[in-house]
């Protein structure tokens, strides 16, 4: 009887033993790592020495280093508890200017990141096809973003990234102006030409002009052609595209351009964004053309300034103005990822139901997020609403080189160097250049 109690109880070792390695063995499949862990596993994260597991994460905003170095201390400390898992993270942050040059040639060479921001709107579709992306259409982060901000991360029906920066932006106004004329922000091209009548009445320049840096005057075509094309022509850029379009079909852009050109600062070419945001902080102008990533330097200028962010009308029809929606920086996966279990694991950190509230704050990012409870800004809460009745599109994919070509015709269309017909003919052109070398 001893002797069969003493055997089963080494067969039940035994069992113990090969029960241990196997579960040992069927942790990240992305890796073949034979010690990798699986999640979720209680006696992973009480037993034995913790796997090591360095990730190497690229970031293009070296502004926000201290905290995302806080937040992936905390990230660190959750991974070892839950899972045993011991993560050193290699954050790199280079300098905005060089960052996708470097990851790009990074990329190329099969040295990816394992994680890694990119531009949703500019960089997904290459990257994409690139096959630098993996498809995270099945991780939890998923199902807790805005529908809206969802889309602005799906391409080829995937979800391929999560955002990190969303924005919703139109023209900035004077909220002290407004109230004090009686004036709406308008909703038609009409109602925007009588608010005008009524601020140039009043001896108030309606529109803050400042075209020193050409990305500036560049915003009110990206404003103007993002509403004729959501409402009028929505498959305009797919048509641009297969070289079937033109500019000429939603030439209706320049009825607001004109018009705020026409009633705006003087000596526009000797004032850009810093001189721009003193100027309309102090009341020099009632509207602007600028986008609330200004909001720092405005109220900078001003601290008591009250401004609002509205769509900009771009013709009679209130259906067609809409809020742009981008959004900007966002963080992927790479699929070569050795640590691809935790690389995706910091990705759905990011928008942890607990802590990641406190970082987008911290961060001054727009909620993405059912989760995202905490107090934005009054021009954050103002734009958001029309996001949520329904009157926003999504941010235009232009290619390669499309966008700058407009801000520098932009300046010459205002000093009379180039006609309508002329802008058309040399965007129609560069558009179809830059498809032709697949950019």
């Amino acid at each position: 009887m001893k002797k069969a109690l003493n055997t089963a109880m080494t067969l039940l070792l035994v069992l113990g033993i090969v029960s241990g390695c196997s579960s040992g063995s069927n942790g990240n499949t992305a890796s073949d790592s034979p010690d990798s862990t699986p999640a979720g596993s209680a006696a992973a994260a009480t037993e034995g020495p913790a796997r090591q597991v360095e990730l190497k994460v690229f970031m293009s905003f070296p502004r926000f280093k201290d905290q995302f170095d806080k937040y992936f201390e905390q990230f660190k400390a959750k991974e070892l508890a839950e899972k045993n898992i011991d993560v050193t993270v290699k954050l790199e942050m280079p300098n905005p200017d060089q960052a996708k040059q470097i990851l790009e040639t990074r990329m190329a060479s099969n040295d990816a990141p394992d994680v890694f921001t990119l531009h949703a709107i500019a960089d997904v579709p290459r990257y994409y096809k690139a096959g630098y992306l993996s498809d995270l259409s099945d991780q939890a982060f998923v199902p807790k973003l805005y529908d809206s901000v969802r889309d602005t991360v799906t391409y080829d029906d995937k979800v391929v990234a999560l955002p990190l920066e969303s924005l919703s932006w139109g023209y900035l106004y004077n909220k002290q102006i407004f109230s004090e004329l009686g004036i709406q922000p308008p909703q038609t091209l009409d109602e925007m030409k009588a608010a005008i009548d009524k601020l140039n009445a009043a001896g108030i320049k309606p529109f803050e002009l400042s075209f020193q840096e050409s990305w500036i005057p560049q915003l009110m075509m990206a404003l103007s052609l993002g509403g004729i094309v959501s409402s009028e022509h929505p498959d305009w850029v797919e048509k641009m595209n297969k070289g079937e379009a033109s500019y000429a079909d939603v030439k209706d852009v320049f009825n607001i351009i004109d018009l705020i050109m026409a009633n705006g600062t003087d000596k526009p070419f000797e004032v850009g964004s810093a001189a721009g945001s003193t100027d309309f902080a102090n009341g020099k102008a009632a509207m602007w053309v600028q986008g609330p990533w200004q909001a720092e330097s405005i109220l900078k200028a001003n601290p008591d300034m009250e401004f609002g962010v509205a769509p900009l009308p771009v013709s009679n029809d209130p259906a067609a103005t809409q809020i742009n929606l981008a959004t900007s920086t966002s963080l992927a996966v790479s699929p070569n990822s050795k640590n691809k279990e935790v690389a995706l694991d910091l990705l759905n950190y990011v928008l942890d139901d607990k802590d990641s509230s406190a970082l987008f704050e911290e961060l001054k990012f727009n909620p993405v997020a059912k989760q995202h409870t905490y107090n934005t800004y009054p021009w954050v809460t103002e734009a958001s609403s029309y996001v949520s009745e329904g009157k926003a599109y999504l941010d235009l994919s232009l290619p390669n080189g499309v966008t700058d070509e407009t801000a520098k015709l932009l300046q010459s269309y205002y000093t009379q160097g180039v006609t309508q017909d002329e802008f058309i003919k040399t965007l129609d052109k560069t558009w179809a250049n830059a498809v032709k070398a697949g950019n």
